[in-house]
């Protein structure tokens, strides 16, 4: 007897699941019986994360994108539309995290590339994904944020700046869409987890101090599973 699985017949967009939260996320959802976009630069590394997910059954295909290419998110947006007509799931996570300096110190290029991933992407996903997402029966958004995007922090300016951003996007977004379609949006923020970016930003932290990323990932796929109201808000706060 086959046991049918929360999200089957449903069609998910990750972005940076190449690794760390990303990719336990687009994991978790192939389980959960999605099919799961692989989205990131790394080719390999979403091949690595595609063949975790072949052997428990789950579908995904893999969509190599650089997000700060002006054309890679619309060429993505038109392919999902030709093969699935539709798009249920977008967890837009990707995120690059410049330099810690002072306000004063910003590099500009660096400060570009950060609001052009962080920001300009975001609106870019919303913009070529909103059609699809308003053709699915149950249209749910979730963007991942930082505890400095409401907390200034020292020296966390150019990331905090671009994630701040980011939320007010997603935010706009939920209101615009709340009266008008079935799609729902949640902004996210992870907490202290075990990536690859936090490593770089604490580089003296005991890895094992802070939780995995899989716990994030089950917390997001529970969350997409729930009737939330569009604009909601919340914070993983489990450590380990």
């Amino acid at each position: 007897m086959v046991v049918a699985k929360p999200f089957d017949g449903q069609v998910a967009l990750v972005t940076g699941s190449s690794r760390g939260i990303g990719a336990a996320t687009a994991i978790a959802l192939a389980e959960a019986g999605a099919h799961v976009l692989l989205t990131g630069r790394d080719t390999k590394a979403l091949e690595a994360i595609e063949e975790q997910i072949y052997p428990s059954g789950g579908a995904a295909t893999i969509a190599p994108v650089d997000l700060v290419e002006p054309d890679g998110i619309a060429r993505l947006a038109t392919a999902v539309s030709q093969r699935w007509g539709k798009l249920d799931i977008l967890v837009v996570n990707a995120a690059i995290l410049p330099e810690l300096t002072s306000v004063a110190d910003i590099d500009q290029r660096a400060f570009n590339k950060a609001l052009t991933t962080n920001v300009l992407a975001t609106q870019a996903l919303i913009a070529n994904f909103d059609p699809l997402l308003r053709k699915s029966q149950d249209a749910r958004v979730i963007g991942m944020t930082s505890t400095v995007a409401s907390k200034p922090r020292a020296f966390w300016g150019a990331y905090a700046a671009s994630k701040a951003a980011s939320d007010m996007l997603l935010e706009c977004y939920a209101e615009e869409t709340r009266n008008t379609s079935k799609v729902r949006v949640a902004v996210v923020n992870p907490g202290a987890t075990r990536t690859a970016m936090r490593a770089r930003a604490y580089p003296g932290e005991a890895p094992a101090s802070v939780k995995p990323p899989q716990v994030v990932a089950a917390r997001l796929v529970a969350l997409l599973g729930e009737a939330f109201e569009s604009g909601h808000r919340e914070d993983v706060n489990q450590t380990s």
